[in-house]
């Protein structure tokens, strides 16, 4: 019997993360068969700009994941990040097309479709996830999917993420070139969100915020619903740049530093200071967005902070005093996974470091899918039919 492999490939601007499971047959569970990280050439801010160098990469780390697994891995969950990442919210209305008036999925399929074509601003871009947020039925709010109720007029409110279309072509191009054929694509940000975010934060609403090594994105959610993603062009490399100016060292030194403070107790001063002015910059973008959408200091589930950079020494307290939010790094629990256990040797390494959340996640994507079962947001199986197809017609 063929055994059911999943793998999740992380493909940031720092490293490539690429995390090997397996679920067995009527086993809603998975078990960790093997790890891998390799420096990310070729990457600048979650795009190519080296083709060469990034198919060398993800060869590099695809082998290294062979070797620990035992595994000859084949096919991949894929996140897409980086700075063209981008959200955008949009409505429609459609009459209900039956004449008892009782809705219907086909209905709440046109009505979603009627919001995509009041988007502005698709040129060059391509849309991975559309994310019904709100419902109404003859003007009044649904509370949860109209399906079955009755109404002439049914309008919904959707979050449509969107990348520009040159990026996805060339992460496709790259992986594929590597010898991995996709499962699917999934925004950094949601898959990171399986792993990070327990039901309760997600349901009295909370932010996700991924320091990546050179940006930092969000994910605000709202009544279990994530309600809007954005991307900044700043990262945990810049931290690294200000400190090896600061202190005038090689890059090597201050990213060393930057984890480790040392014992020195004038240097860790001067770097502390280093490391909290450019975090204010970070937490002042994010603060800015958050009032935006009008949900500045109203997160009762507060900020969690994931990614490579969430290992920054007083991180924590930092965000805090600069957001006025409940604030914590983000770790796995099995009631963030929706009861999903996760086993095998190489578990505690990734659990206890958030920048392994998004290649996890994206097992639980492929887990939860290949059971039929609901990972709470509809992020998969919509993104590989239409949306490969359309990238393989770029390809040669």
């Amino acid at each position: 019997m063929a055994r059911n492999i999943i793998t999740g490939i992380d493909i940031g601007s720092s490293a490539i993360r690429v995390v090997v499971a397996e679920q067995k047959k009527g086993d809603g569970n998975i078990h960790i068969l093997g790890v891998s990280q390799n420096e990310s050439r070729g990457i600048k801010r979650g795009y190519v700009i080296n083709f060469d160098e990034a198919v060398k990469s993800a060869r590099n780390a695809v082998k290294k994941a062979e070797k620990a697994s035992g595994i000859q891995i084949k096919h991949a969950y894929i996140s897409v990040g980086g700075i063209s990442l981008d959200s955008a919210n949009s409505k429609g209305a459609v009459m209900v097309s039956r004449a008892d008036n009782e809705i219907t999925e086909y209905d709440i399929k046109r009505a979603i479709a009627q919001s995509e074509t009041e988007l502005p601003n698709l040129a060059n871009r391509r849309i991975i996830h559309n994310i019904p947020i709100m419902f109404k039925v003859d003007g009044n709010v649904v509370l949860g999917r109209p399906g079955g109720m009755k109404g002439a007029r049914l309008e919904v409110e959707t979050l449509f993420i969107t990348c520009l279309s040159q990026h996805l072509s060339d992460l496709i191009k790259t992986v594929e070139t590597a010898g991995i054929a996709i499962d699917d694509i999934v925004a950094s940000s949601l898959s990171a969100s399986l792993i990070s975010l327990n039901k309760q934060q997600k349901e009295t609403g909370c932010v996700l915020v991924n320091i990546g090594a050179g940006t930092v994105s969000l994910v605000v959610f709202e009544e279990s619903i994530p309600i809007s993603l954005k991307v900044f062009p700043i990262g945990s490399n810049h931290i690294t740049n200000d400190i090896a100016l600061g202190l005038q060292i090689p890059l090597e030194e201050a990213e060393q530093l930057k984890i480790d403070y040392g014992s020195d107790t004038a240097v860790k001063r001067k770097l502390a200071n280093i490391i909290e002015a450019r975090l204010n910059d970070i937490f002042e973008l994010i603060e800015t967005h958050l009032k935006k959408i009008n949900k500045n200091r109203v997160l009762p589930g507060g900020i969690i902070l994931t990614g490579g950079g969430a290992n920054l020494i007083n991180l924590e307290e930092t965000a805090k005093n600069s957001l006025r939010l409940p604030t914590e790094i983000g770790a796995y629990y099995a009631d963030k996974t929706g009861g999903l256990t996760i086993t095998g040797s190489q578990k505690d390494h990734i659990f206890k470091n958030p920048a392994w959340s998004v290649a996890l996640g994206l097992c639980v994507v492929g887990s939860k899918e290949n059971s039929g079962a609901s990972i709470g947001i509809e992020i998969a199986g919509k993104t590989k039919n239409a949306l490969l197809r359309w990238l393989k017609n770029f390809l040669p």
